[in-house]
């Protein structure tokens, strides 16, 4: 497939033109804000590159499209693709920045770290005995490169992880790989569930009431997609102490509306999907080497699966 005229818009566009410029591609480019793309820049480009569809995306002449993100839900999720349309994803180092973002709040669950902050500020003296985190049951949603990453730190610290996925095969890092169907097995040992789920047809509110009333007393780490989780369910899992605490990183809408009781909540952390994000460098470097690989006929490993939705 060859390549011509590459339209770039989203929040990296321009440091990736600033990135681009004076690299000897023989390449169209034009960078463009998400608000002023217009439908001519859709029949102009057969390349678009961006997190995800402008309000008024259309298809047009575009043959290649780049999500800039690991995730391509925005893309795939409750609508239609047109099937000679390549998709490809982001990959970079998600999985250490996730796996990062969530041992920072297990620990400081573990370590006491606000409870010792509450005595601090009464002037109380009251050893506490952490918790190690080696003892600590974790049962992983999502089995894919991310969840491998998250499952090989949590081991280096002598964490055992299960997971869960749909087919529930094998996977490295992992004590054991259990498929959905079979996750009432496992939740109620769960010292903490984390998911790192795509959002597709399989996964919208897969976290329910049925899933959180397995749960006991655990705490809930989300760095997949907010449409995965029933926000109401998740509510009164947190009532009703099947889980005693959630860290968020995602949400059914983001920003997260100010009327969401989430916010106040005393027993959530809200994060604004800052888990993984993607950097300028890393964004240039995985589209130029896909550019290449597209056009020099070698294989995409981040090719996404259309009917898959990752």
């Amino acid at each position: 497939m060859q390549l011509e005229n590459i339209l770039v818009t989203g929040r990296l566009y321009q440091d990736m033109a600033r990135m681009l410029q004076g690299k000897q591609m023989n390449k169209n480019f034009r960078f463009v804000e998400e608000d002023e793309v217009c439908r001519d820049d859709f029949f102009w480009a057969d390349v678009y590159v961006g997190f995800r569809p402008t309000a008024y995306f259309e298809f047009g002449n575009i043959r290649w499209v780049h999500s800039l993100g690991a995730g391509v839900d925005s893309f795939l999720f409750n609508r239609e693709w047109k099937e000679d349309v390549l998709l490809t994803r982001t990959i970079g180092s998600f999985g250490r920045q996730i796996s990062e973002y969530c041992l920072s709040y297990i620990l400081r669950d573990l370590q006491c770290h606000d409870v010792y902050g509450w005595y601090q500020s009464q002037q109380q003296w009251k050893p506490l005995a952490p918790k190690p985190l080696q003892e600590q049951r974790i049962v992983i949603y999502g089995t894919g490169m991310i969840g491998q990453e998250l499952a090989k730190h949590l081991r280096f610290f002598g964490a055992q992880s299960i997971g869960i996925s749909l087919s529930g095969r094998a996977k490295p890092h992992f004590t054991d790989v259990v498929p959905v169907g079979r996750a009432k097995e496992v939740l109620p040992k769960a010292d903490w569930v984390i998911s790192t789920l795509p959002l597709t047809q399989q996964t919208y509110r897969l976290f329910s009431e049925e899933i959180f009333s397995y749960v006991k007393n655990a705490g809930f780490i989300n760095v997949g997609r907010g449409d995965t989780v029933d926000e109401v369910a998740l509510l009164n899992a947190l009532e009703s102490r099947h889980l005693r605490l959630a860290i968020l990183d995602v949400f059914t809408k983001e920003p997260l509306p100010l009327e969401s009781p989430l916010w106040q909540h005393p027993n959530v952390i809200i994060t604004p999907h800052i888990s993984a994000l993607t950097s300028p460098e890393e964004a240039v470097r995985c589209f130029l080497e896909t550019l290449q690989n597209i056009e020099m006929n070698k294989p995409l490993h981040n090719r996404v699966d259309i009917r898959k939705g990752y």
